[in-house]
């Protein structure tokens, strides 16, 4: 296990990263880089927001996980979307591996909470796919909304879209990450899980 204190030290450094490509788009006036820099960032904080506020144990390797996609999409930003054919595929893999570990965590602790659910663990992969794809169905939908308002403005686009055939490939990519969640991603979310659990025991009324 990684100790927490290479987590933070790791963790800081990828904010620092970030926080450069932020500059680097409010120096040349890129809209889309600064934005998704300024949610990158936040984003890099909500690790520590789940420990601290939420008592919601997470393994080390998840926050750095969940770092690791937003900077290599921060950085994406920057150029390499346009100019490195797998960038966007890597990016798409890893944060349909945050999403399927978040939709994979809910519906287990959910499961285990109440009688009222029951997940039999077979359909849990199929799940993990759903979930994963939805969401990332989800996204497509907002870039193109996003590509449509900016050009209704006559501005530039905050997120990147460049068509259907882009579309379907992002989705597979997305469907790559769920699959390695599914396959081998689970026994590290194991006591985020039981965390998870014992806060909706707290909050039970």
């Amino acid at each position: 296990m990684i100790p927490r204190r290479i987590e933070r030290v790791a963790g800081r450094a990828i904010q620092v990263v970030i926080l450069c490509i932020f500059l680097i788009g409010l120096y040349t006036r890129n809209l889309s880089v600064v934005v998704n820099a300024v949610l990158a960032l936040g984003a890099t904080f909500l690790p520590a927001v789940l420990r601290r506020d939420w008592q919601i144990r997470l393994h080390p390797l998840l926050g750095l996980w969940l770092a690791l996609a937003v900077l290599l999409h921060a950085i994406g930003m920057l150029g390499p979307y346009h100019y490195i054919d797998w960038w966007d595929h890597v990016t798409h893999t890893l944060s349909a591996s945050v999403v399927a570990a978040v939709g994979y965590v809910t519906a287990r602790a959910v499961d285990e909470y109440t009688e009222a659910v029951y997940l039999p663990d077979r359909f849990m992969f199929v799940y993990i796919l759903l979930f994963t794809l939805a969401a990332g169905v989800f996204w497509e939908v907002l870039e193109f909304g996003a590509r449509l308002a900016a050009e209704a403005v006559g501005s530039e686009a905050i997120l990147v879209q460049y068509g259907l055939a882009d579309t379907i490939v992002d989705l597979v990519f997305d469907t790559v990450g769920a699959v390695l969640v599914a396959l081998f991603g689970t026994p590290p979310l194991a006591d985020t899980i039981d965390s998870v659990i014992e806060r909706l025991e707290r909050t039970r009324p």
